[in-house]
Parts: C-alpha cells; structure tokens; sequence
C-alpha cells in the first residue's frame, strides 16, 4: 500500500542548575532527532490517497463522492494530533536513560544516514519506484545476507505488524465509506470483524511489500551498518522505543475510523 510538513520547535536542551550535567532528552527532543516525525508527516496524505484510490475503482461510487470521503479522511488525521500521541507515550513509558541511549543512536552518523534513507523511501512518490524496482532487487538480493537479514530486521522493526494494522484500518476507513453509500450497509462491528478476519491474507501480501521497501530503502546502507541498527533496534531501549512509537501510531490511526464512517453514514447515506 501507499503507504505536510511540520515545524519542527526549536530544542534547547536543559541544564542541571549545578555543574555541566545534561539533562536527559525529553520524548520531543528524541522524536525530533529520529525520522518518525518525518514519516508521520505523511501518514494522513497517504491515509486519505489510499482510500480515495481504493474508493475510485469502484463502479458504485461516482469520482466526486469519492473525492468528498478523501476530504473527510485528511480532516479527520492530522500529523500533530499523531505525534501528540506518541510524545504523551513515550514520556509515561520510557525512562530517563532509555530515552538518552535512543537520541545517543539517533545522534551518530549512521543513524543519521539511515534516518535520511527511511525518510526519502516513505515519501509517496517513492512507492512506483519500489514497485518499479521489486523484480529486479528480489532477484539480485536472493540468498544473500542482506536477504537473511529481514526476518530479524522485520521482528525488531516491527514493520510488517505495523503495516499489516495500518493496511486494515484503511480497509476499515475504505469498508465504512462503501457501507455508508449502500442500502445494504453493515455496522462497524460486523465490518471490523469481517476484515480482522482476512488478517492472514492481508499480512502475506503486506509481508511482501514490506520486503521489497526494505531492498530498496537501504539498498545503500552497508551490511555493517544495518547490523548496527538492528542491534538498536534489538537493545532494551530500542525494543521499547518502537513499540511505543507503533502502537502510538496505531492508535492515533484507528482511535478515529468509528467517528469517520458515522460522518461518512451523514454525508452519503442514500436519501430514503
């Protein structure tokens, strides 16, 4: 799937009133120095793209209403509200030192060039050249150690469980929008259950996608440098910096599909 920019605030780091003695970052400061805040940018653009593309190649939605459920979708997802989220989460879950060793790994030159890779590959007109690019990086990549490297790189990253929550709450959104419009509509439970039941399917696909953006979004970082990271990633603080980080995420996404498909009900409901 397909898978705004913020203004990022001036971070002045706090200082003990007694000697030279850095404060510890404060979860914005660490949000700041990582690339999440970036890729969040985009998530409400590529959540209102994916359904209003999904709802377009449907034969029983006219282009304009179609274009209306986008609008309602960007209006509904905003990237501060998100980020909100996983600030408020990250200041309740983690410490003092896990939130230092996280900005320690963010703040050197291989996290640096990381970051600047995951933030290009996240851009939405990165994704024709991902899929572009799928065939040929599958196939040169095939057996090697950057191959093998992904199951352990995916289980640290958690990114095909990320996507695979994020691809079923734009089923959601886009399911809401079509019942919505239907005479024959079904209640959000009965749809959520519905899709939560295609779990399985959903992630065999997503898995792939997720493979292929991972070949080509650090085809240009070393296997030592990937190694390194996974090795955050895998750490005590990196381990609970990603958790927070997705599921804050998930839930800054999902919290407003139920208010969505009522507006949509509102908006598009056939006039009995």
């Amino acid at each position: 799937m397909k898978l705004g920019t913020l203004v990022k605030p001036l971070l002045i780091a706090g200082l003990f009133l007694a000697g030279p003695v850095m404060a510890a970052p404060t979860a914005q400061q660490v949000l700041t120095a990582s690339p999440i805040d970036d890729i969040v940018d985009r998530y409400p653009a590529m959540m209102s793209e994916g359904i209003r593309e999904g709802l377009k190649r449907s034969p029983q939605l006219p282009p304009m209403v179609a274009d209306t459920i986008g609008y309602v979708v960007t209006n509904s997802f905003r990237a501060a509200d998100i980020e909100q989220q996983i600030v408020k989460n990250l200041e309740s879950e983690l410490s003092g030192k896990q939130l230092e060793a996280v900005q320690d790994w963010y703040d050197t030159p291989v996290a640096r060039k990381i970051s600047a890779a995951e933030i290009a590959a996240s851009d939405p007109s990165a994704w024709k050249q991902i899929q572009a690019r799928a065939a040929e990086l599958n196939e040169k990549y095939k057996g090697t150690d950057r191959a093998r490297a992904f199951e352990r790189f995916d289980r640290a990253s958690r990114a095909t469980e990320s996507a695979v929550d994020t691809t079923i709450a734009v089923q959601l959104g886009l399911a809401t929008a079509m019942a919505a419009f239907s005479s024959d509509s079904a209640n959000y439970d009965e749809l959520k259950q519905s899709i939560e039941n295609q779990r399985g399917k959903i992630r065999g696909i997503v898995e792939q996608q997720v493979y292929d953006s991972y070949l080509h979004t650090y085809e240009k970082i070393s296997s030592q440098e990937m190694g390194l990271y996974i090795d955050f990633l895998e750490s005590g603080p990196g381990t609970a910096f990603t958790k927070t980080v997705t599921r804050s995420i998930q839930q800054a996404i999902t919290d407003p599909i139920e208010s969505i498909g009522n507006q949509m009900a509102r908006f598009l409901s056939p006039q009995k």
